[in-house]
């Protein structure tokens, strides 16, 4: 028998289908991606051709592999997008309708028909997320009571459903399994989220056949072996672990240890603290999620979104016109020791955590004769850090464990001067891995470790490399002055 030598992640994200594949070093061997269909059928709906997701995934996975020997692969882990949801027919193998995603809002009148029922804080106290079009119920709901033909085969036992890791599952192991895992599982809002079940009050308020739930299962374990990635025959890859994609980044950054944290810098921001094996439950508006399920225990995280941060920059380059690139914003604001009183409050689509102001919009305060674009260009890159603070303080408040570490990814990182200025403001190391596809990398540990080609979290976080480690330059006083400053113009925005 040939030694395992690698793990393949599937990374099934909202707008591309990538496979790498890693070492036992945990380092990247190959890659492959490519992007897929986008449909907006009307305002605010957002779907996806499932059958096309499969097709691109199985392109991208063939050509990561190609190059390999398949008996030398040890495993393959899954991450993906979280809450878009998927309905097909047990038979044919052939979805039922376009998949629902979860940016998509045509369920908000049905979400606002249940609160005025009553079922917010049950929603709340039961699954940990807010009563929102975001998640998976009540898209499913939607697609059952507006299609009589899939709610007949549903009733039968003869539609199932998944979200996209359930799907790619299904498919993988050409239909023999049809599983979750528990991260993923605690985003449909149909899971309770303290027994880690479906939850019959809830399917039942919302019409939902049971049997056409996947069986939820650790985020680590074999779920099933696929045939499909080659020719050569009796190579049978074990499928061993899964995450949704935020949870997996969590994991890829080793926040193994109540009090860890991680914060992904792209369009908006995704603040995600593990918070062990007890669910902190917010009442300012955090979601409490399972982070992922593992040797028989379940550890739970707090999650947090900051609505715009890459944005800003965008806006600065794309509608100001006043930054060439994403990469000028460090040497422009570095040019100025600090922003003078200016402050950017980039309420573009609303507040996120903690205000939660769906109405507000973006301003600039402070400007005087003396301001320069160096002070906007400094005040908007403060403004994503600031935010990102915010959220990590009602998180600590909340779960009453203070803040280790900010361990952090995405495109953002890269600009120095912001994660400088956000360990300034933490008062804590915010550290930058070597390796960026963090939530690929969560995946693969996930099924490696299922697997035995690594023996324990010890031994992931031996191989976690970082680049660099950004230490805290300034005191407590400066902290609460900034901190204060940024407040006093966000409640002037509010009014």
């Amino acid at each position: 028998m040939k030694q395992k030598r690698y793990v393949v992640a599937i990374d099934q994200g909202t707008t591309s289908c990538r496979a790498i594949v890693f070492d036992p070093q945990g380092a990247i061997v190959s890659t492959a991606q490519k992007e897929f269909t986008q449909f907006f059928p009307k305002s605010g709906w957002v779907e996806h051709d499932a059958e096309e997701i499969w097709q691109v995934q199985l392109e991208v996975l063939h050509e990561a592999v190609k190059l390999l020997d398949l008996e030398e692969i040890a495993a393959i882990g899954i991450t993906n997008q979280r809450e878009t949801t998927v309905v097909w027919d047990k038979q044919t193998g052939k979805p039922l309708h376009p998949a629902i995603v979860w940016q998509c809002r045509r369920t908000s009148a049905m979400c606002e028909e249940l609160k005025q029922q009553g079922w917010e804080p049950i929603i709340r106290s039961k699954t940990g997320l807010v009563l929102d079009a975001y998640f998976s119920g009540t898209k499913l709901k939607w697609l059952l009571d507006n299609n009589p033909d899939i709610r007949a085969k549903a009733e039968q036992g003869e539609a199932l459903f998944g979200t996209i890791d359930s799907w790619l599952i299904w498919k993988l192991t050409e239909g023999r399994q049809h599983v979750t895992d528990a991260s993923n599982a605690s985003r449909t809002m149909l899971l309770n989220i303290h027994s880690v079940q479906w939850d019959d009050d809830i399917l039942r308020e919302l019409n939902i056949p049971k049997a056409m739930l996947p069986e939820v299962k650790s985020s680590s374990e074999v779920y099933g072996y696929t045939e499909l990635l080659g020719t050569t025959a009796g190579v049978r890859i074990p499928i061993a672990g899964a995450a949704g994609d935020q949870q997996a980044a969590l994991f890829g950054q080793g926040c193994f240890t109540e009090g860890m944290a991680k914060n992904t810098y792209g369009t908006g921001c995704f603040v995600l603290k593990q918070t062990g094996e007890k669910p902190v439950m917010s009442e300012k508006g955090l979601i409490t999620t399972i982070a992922w399920s593992l040797n028989g225990k379940v550890y739970y995280a707090l999650e947090g979104s900051v609505f715009n941060a890459g944005t800003v920059v965008q806006w600065l380059r794309d509608g100001l016109g006043i930054v060439g690139t994403a990469a000028e914003t460090e040497v422009i604001a570095k040019s100025v020791e600090h922003t003078e009183g200016v402050y950017f409050v980039p309420a573009f689509t609303g507040l996120g955590t903690p205000y939660w102001e769906p109405d507000a919009r973006g301003m600039i305060t402070g400007l005087t004769r003396a301001s320069t674009r160096a002070h906007i260009v400094r005040a908007a890159l403060e403004s994503i850090a600031f935010q990102s603070y915010e959220v990590l303080q009602v998180m600590e408040e909340e779960s009453g464990i203070h803040l280790r570490e900010l361990r952090v990814d995405g495109g953002a990182v890269k600009n120095e001067f912001l994660m400088q200025f956000q360990a300034d403001l933490l008062g804590v190391a915010v550290t930058r891995p070597r390796v960026i596809e963090t939530t690929a990398l969560g995946a693969a540990f996930l099924a490696g470790l299922a697997v035995g080609l690594w023996n324990d979290l010890s031994e992931l976080e031996q191989l976690k490399g970082y680049d660099r480690s950004f230490r805290p330059a300034k005191d407590e006083a400066y902290r609460k002055q900034a901190v204060s400053a940024w407040q006093r113009a966000v409640a002037y925005q509010l009014g």
